[in-house]
């Protein structure tokens, strides 16, 4: 079998083919798209014989590109640019079309399974336990971008025979996240030794999974089809911000303080929301 992984370079595609590396078997063959081969050469997984590495852009799809690469049987697309900046109207006048564009021509090539990453977003501003059967109502143009790809993969199922799983994420940390990302900036004040460290009130409350974790569940959703549609990929159990970020604290052993309230809430997230995470569970 043949799973293809788009976006193999960014912060969950390189854990997700160690993932695959560590556990794979002889008859999964790993094809991972990149579009800066100078850049995988720093991940370990790029002299690993298991992986073919293709050099390759999304924006420069063709009606040929299911067999430039390599016939997958199952494509785990993880590809967006622009993030952290979901404002940005790049999300819907760039990247929603490109992303439709080249997996639409992937499944009129051949394609029969996908694993799509959505986001959390996609619900807009609701508080509490977030279930799959929930409207959507996103209110950045990265969340309307996301949900808008969903619902035109939706219309192709409807002339096109494929799998559709659609892995709505929540908030994930770990090695190699953006340096934007919460605990990467408080990283950076610990390594830089500063004695205090600038966050807003930290009263939110979210949903957050480790960077392994996630890959794992990711692979277990693409490699099965009796769970398919919309599967919300999280932890199910709120946290506030505050206490993910003292917890780090407490695990890294060192001494800094919080000034809390520095930054203003974010105007895009509701106070208090997480996953159900019940389909995924299912899966799991």
């Amino acid at each position: 079998m043949k799973v293809l992984v788009v976006g193999s370079t960014g912060f969950i595609g390189s854990h997700i083919i160690d993932y695959l590396c560590r556990n794979n078997q002889n008859s999964i063959n790993i094809i991972a798209t990149t579009r800066n081969i100078e850049k995988a050469k720093k991940f370990t997984w790029f002299n690993d014989k298991k992986v073919d590495i293709i050099e390759f852009d999304i924006s420069k799809t063709n009606s040929d590109v299911y067999n430039r690469l390599k016939r997958p049987d199952i494509m785990i697309h993880l590809a967006w640019d622009g993030l952290p900046d979901y404002k940005n109207i790049s999300h819907i006048e760039q990247n929603l079309f490109e992303n439709y564009f080249f997996i639409r021509d992937m499944i009129h090539g051949g394609l029969k399974d996908i694993t799509v990453t959505g986001t959390c977003f996609e619900y807009g501003i609701k508080n509490g336990p977030l279930s799959e059967d929930m409207e959507t109502d996103p209110i950045t143009p990265y969340a309307l971008a996301k949900d808008s790809l969903r619902r035109f993969l939706q219309e192709l199922k409807k002339i096109k025979n494929f799998n559709l799983k659609w892995l709505r994420l929540f908030y994930v940390y770990g090695n190699g996240q953006p340096p934007k990302s919460l605990l990467s900036q408080l990283n950076k004040a610990i390594n830089n030794n500063e004695k205090v460290f600038n966050m807003s009130g930290g009263e939110q409350l979210r949903d957050y999974l480790p960077v392994e974790n996630l890959s794992e569940y990711i692979i277990k959703a693409a490699f099965q089809n009796k769970i398919t549609g919309i599967i919300n990929c999280c932890s199910g159990k709120p946290i506030s911000i505050r206490n993910l970020v003292e917890n780090y604290i407490k695990e890294k052993g060192v001494d800094i303080k919080l000034n809390c309230g520095y930054y203003p809430y974010p105007d895009y997230e509701p106070m208090a929301f997480w996953g159900d995470d019940s389909k995924l569970k299912k899966i799991i």
